[in-house]
């Protein structure tokens, strides 16, 4: 590897672009967009081609020189001095995690303008989804001031006008959702000349110090040109990525000509739906429902004029092309210098466009034998694994009552007598005697609402104490085999091929607190899934941390009904749209998959308290619940010392 040369990767490109870059004056004006690619040195210095012989490099070398000069003048007429506008690493690092909206809450607050603070927690959250406390900020601010449409300050425009398209396209609104999609593809090559810029910004070679850099001049340049190629070639993937986020949409830019091709046709303009058509092949080539629609819409137009003169849009065209480039020269750049690089699936489909919704020969004028058009409609995810369901439940008395159609949804199943009566007395007696507030919500009584307190216990502790006879061993014991239980009941009703696992379970209650519960408007538990970030403004669930990705099923076994409210919910993924409603009671199980198919939550619990035990499954071994693993190895003890030698196959010298 030539000296100095460090290993450029799309991640690495892209933290590097994401500290660097940031709104640089009011109005959204860039000064470097002004003076580089694109503005007035571009135009007005002119790199020029290495010529041959002793010093034919030289005009190269020049033009090189003056494009910098040029930069750093611009930039200074602009911007002024460069001490005013180039800040150090760690204060970029907290511009580009919103951190001073924290700050600007606060200041907010102490000013007492409530709409203006909540605002600002909101900005900050967008970008800090695992922020509890700011999580808590915006669920009081909506309380006191009924406050419930927020603002995100740093909001991409042409992701508001993607949503804001995509969902005017659900509701067959066709021209709002051309209008809104348009405006997103306008603000989204916009964005991607903004990102190419900021990617010239400074680089830092991590893997040495200054003083240590030895490479030669070629090399030298060469390490900072691909650093700042990697990240212009990853731009794709900033732009498709939301706020807070890891994870890009999948095919974003693509989906946009997908969505538009279809709503062009349902309003009449098959030329422009053939140009969007053939502007998403230019993606996916071999994409056949595309290409069956294309190939429908030139048949419309023959009549009239030449299909073959409507043209792919030239902005898709060029960015595809320049894309594709840059591909090239990283490639080349991975075999002939000795970099690690994998170029990433950029324009990545799954699933199978959903087509459920196809138009009908009586609506859209079609002949009866003509094709039928596919809508572009949001791909749905191909599961990790076959999903099945209605399996054996195991046990006689378990009384099966809905499964996944009677609830609404996919993947879930109600059942009642779970346990009995007595069962969730015992249960309930254990738990007063060894539950904690706070105990599984890191400490915090009021983790989810401050007008509940939670109080929680795990399978070990219960074992903990029973073996010390502050609870009675058996009613620990209990806790331990209901658990088994309901795991084996999942496993079985959902007709896995491979072992559930436990990846957490909680014996949780949640008690209203007496004199805060005039007027609610909260959630027990708000909206969520289990192992992604639920996005309802997107209607999108990020499988990515903090989320627990690996959970695969969950459980909600219920000990009692002596409680108003509290009922379990099941919502859209708009985090609005219930359902499914499920009232609580004795020896009643909800469980269904993990995932963002099954969005859930619990109505605020106005009197009483409302007790279940919460369980969590993985299909990993890896994740498998530590505290299990010792609670099984308790139980084995307690096994080994309730039976005798003769019980347990063992000779008794083997015992001296």
């Amino acid at each position: 590897m030539p000296a100095g040369w460090r290993r450029t990767t799309a991640a690495t490109s892209r933290r590097r672009r994401g500290a660097w870059s940031g709104r640089c004056a009011a109005g959204g004006s860039c000064g470097r967009r002004g003076c580089g690619a694109g503005g007035s040195c571009r135009g007005q210095v002119r790199l020029e081609e290495l010529g041959s012989g002793p010093g034919g490099e030289l005009p190269f070398w020049g033009a090189l020189l003056r494009r910098a000069g040029c930069l750093r003048s611009c930039e200074e007429a602009r911007l002024g001095a460069a001490s005013r506008h180039r800040a150090a690493e760690e204060v970029r690092a907290d511009f580009q995690r919103r951190v001073p909206y924290s700050y600007l809450q606060r200041a907010y607050i102490q000013l007492n303008q409530l709409e203006e603070a909540a605002n600002a927690a909101h900005t900050f959250f967008m970008a800090n989804p695992e922020h509890m406390e700011i999580q808590q900020d915006i669920e009081n601010y909506k309380t006191t001031s009924g406050k419930v449409s927020l603002i995100d300050r740093e909001a991409k425009p042409h992701m508001e006008d993607y949503t804001a398209g995509v969902r005017h396209y659900d509701r067959e609104e066709y021209g709002l959702a051309i209008e809104f999609l348009e405006r997103a593809l306008v603000g989204y090559y916009s964005e991607d000349e903004d990102c190419q810029i900021m990617c010239e910004g400074p680089q830092r070679f991590e893997e040495h110090e200054y003083v240590d850099y030895k490479a030669s001049l070629y090399e030298a340049v060469a390490d900072h040109y691909m650093q700042v190629l990697a990240c212009k070639h990853d731009c794709v993937r900033e732009l498709a990525t939301r706020s807070g986020r890891i994870s890009p949409i999948e095919n974003f830019l693509p989906l946009h000509y997908d969505y538009l091709q279809f709503a062009y046709y349902r309003v009449g303009d098959y030329v422009k739906a053939l140009e969007c058509a053939r502007s998403y092949l230019l993606f996916h080539p071999d994409d056949e429902d595309v290409l069956e629609n294309a190939s429908y819409y030139e048949g419309l137009l023959e009549g009239t004029m030449d299909p073959g003169t409507i043209k792919p849009r030239k902005e898709a065209k060029a960015l595809l092309r320049r894309h594709k480039l840059e591909s090239h020269l990283l490639q080349v750049a991975s075999a002939g210098l000795g970099f690690a690089y994998t170029e990433p699936n950029y324009w990545k489909r799954y699933g199978a466009r959903q087509d459920e919704h196809s138009v009908p020969s009586s609506i859209s004028n079609e002949p009866e034998e003509g094709p039928r058009l596919s809508l572009a409609k949001k791909p749905t995810p191909k599961p990790d694994r076959e999903l099945k369901e209605g399996g054996p439940l195991l046990y006689s008395d378990v009384k099966f009552v809905y499964n996944s159609q009677q609830l609404n949804g996919t993947q879930r199943v109600l059942l009642d007598n779970v346990i009995s009566e007595e069962q969730c007395r015992e249960l309930h007696r254990v738990a007063s005697g060894i539950m904690l507030a706070g105990d599984g919500y890191r400490g915090k009584t009021s983790p989810h609402t401050p007008n509940e307190r939670f109080e929680g216990a795990t399978v070990l502790k219960a074992l903990k104490y029973g073996y010390e006879g502050r609870v009675p061993l058996k009613s620990a014991r209990l806790f331990y085999d209901i658990s088994e239980k309901a795991r084996r009941i999942v496993e079985s009703y959902f007709m896995l091929n491979s072992t559930l696992y436990f990846s957490y379970t909680h014996l949780v209650c949640r008690t209203a607190l007496s004199g805060q519960q005039e007027r609610r408007n909260d959630l027990s538990h708000p909206i969520h899934a289990d192992n992604c970030l639920l996005d309802p403004e997107a209607n999108e669930c990020w499988k990515e941390p903090p989320a627990y990705t690996f959970r695969d099923y969950s459980a909600l076994l219920y000990m009692n009904a002596d409680f108003e409210g509290g009922e379990f919910i099941f919502t859209e993924m708009d985090a609005k749209t219930v359902t499914a409603s499920i009232k609580p009671k004795c020896g009643r199980m909800i469980s269904f998959s993990s995932g963002g198919e099954n969005p859930h939550g619990v109505k605020a619990v106005t009197k009483g308290q409302r007790c279940a035990v919460a369980l969590w499954f993985t299909l990993d071994p890896l994740y498998r619940e530590l505290e299990r693993i010792q609670a099984d190895e308790v139980i084995a003890m307690l096994d080994q010392e309730h039976l005798g030698p003769s019980e347990m196959n063992i000779n008794p010298k083997d015992e001296l």
